[in-house]
């Protein structure tokens, strides 16, 4: 009797141990089924949602949106009719391309001199990235008050040494550069702030080294510090990229895309089909294109990080 319930015994705690097992190698797999779960009901099933209904157009009646299946209707409304797209794209990459580059640039300078500066850097940290706390739309507000023809600070400086004002929202020439020097005002500090902490992360003794072996500052600057910075200068553009890609609040609040099609800008316009023309199959063809473009950047940003 005691045998018997010894070996009982023996054979529980042998498939215990074994259950346990199984558990502990496949916990990793467990711990992350939430996060999957959360992923595909939150970013898959959206955009096979959206592929989906870009083949499809909306049709309101009774009070409920009937879809009917067009095909390749809308790509080719896409492609040869939507003239305001084609402006759209050009627009968002000339935005894109002008802000990119020179918040780059002056983000990157302006974290180089702070970087050696022996005091009052913290305070000239915490002056330097206000403008990031600041709303998107008391932004558009503000800016839009300071571009105002009649009574916007602009005019008024520019009148009282005797020069016209200038419609900075509504000419066609000017909307634009007015739109891209509100971004790189909003944005030079989110690049001055991660520059600046690579900066400070940078081997001292490096630079010293190359400073005895005869390094110029432009030397030094080209060959050492921007090689090291190298990864942290990738992520910050292709995160302003993107950023810059999605743009849609301050154009909205600032010139609604006007005059015409001046500022109108990919984000713009598919909000405008969506809600405005309520034009849903062919908002989402439009969505879809956006998403591609932007994946094939990030692909491109991760090789080149990788390189």
């Amino acid at each position: 009797m005691s045998l018997s319930k010894a070996v009982s015994t023996e054979y529980i705690t042998t498939r215990g141990r074994g259950l346990g097992g199984i558990l502990e190698k496949t916990f990793k797999y467990w711990a992350l089924a939430p996060a999957l779960v959360l992923l595909i009901l939150f970013t898959l099933y959206p955009v096979i949602s959206l592929v989906v209904m870009s083949f499809h157009k909306n049709e309101s009646a009774g009070g409920k949106i009937l879809w009917t299946f067009v095909g390749l209707q809308n790509a080719h409304r896409l492609l040869f009719e939507d003239y305001v797209f084609k402006a759209a794209l050009r627009n968002t990459l000339i935005f894109v391309g002008a802000v990119v580059i020179i918040e780059m640039l002056l983000g990157f300078f302006l974290a180089l001199l702070i970087s050696r500066i022996p005091k009052g850097k913290g305070l000239l940290r915490t002056i330097m990235v206000l403008p990031i706390f600041v709303p998107a739309v008391a932004i558009g507000n503000m800016w839009r008050l300071m571009y105002s023809y009649d009574t916007g600070i602009f005019n008024q400086v520019l009148e009282a040494v005797g020069l016209s004002p200038v419609l900075w929202l509504s000419s066609p020439n000017i909307a634009m550069i007015s739109v891209i020097v509100v971004d790189v005002w909003h944005w030079v500090p989110f690049v001055f702030l991660i520059a600046l902490a690579g900066f400070e992360s940078l081997d001292i003794e490096t630079m010293e080294a190359a400073r005895v072996d005869g390094a110029g500052g432009w030397q030094l600057l080209r060959l050492i510090v921007i090689p090291l910075m190298w990864p942290t200068l990738s992520v910050i553009l292709m995160l302003r990229t993107i950023f810059a890609f999605k743009v849609f609040d301050e154009i909205w609040l600032l010139t609604r895309g006007g005059p015409g099609t001046a500022t109108e800008v990919l984000s713009l316009h598919i909000y405008k089909v969506f809600f405005l023309q309520d034009l849903k199959g062919y908002g989402s063809l439009i969505s879809v294109v956006t998403i591609m473009m932007t994946l094939v950047m990030i692909y491109i940003f991760r090789r080149q990080g990788r390189r």
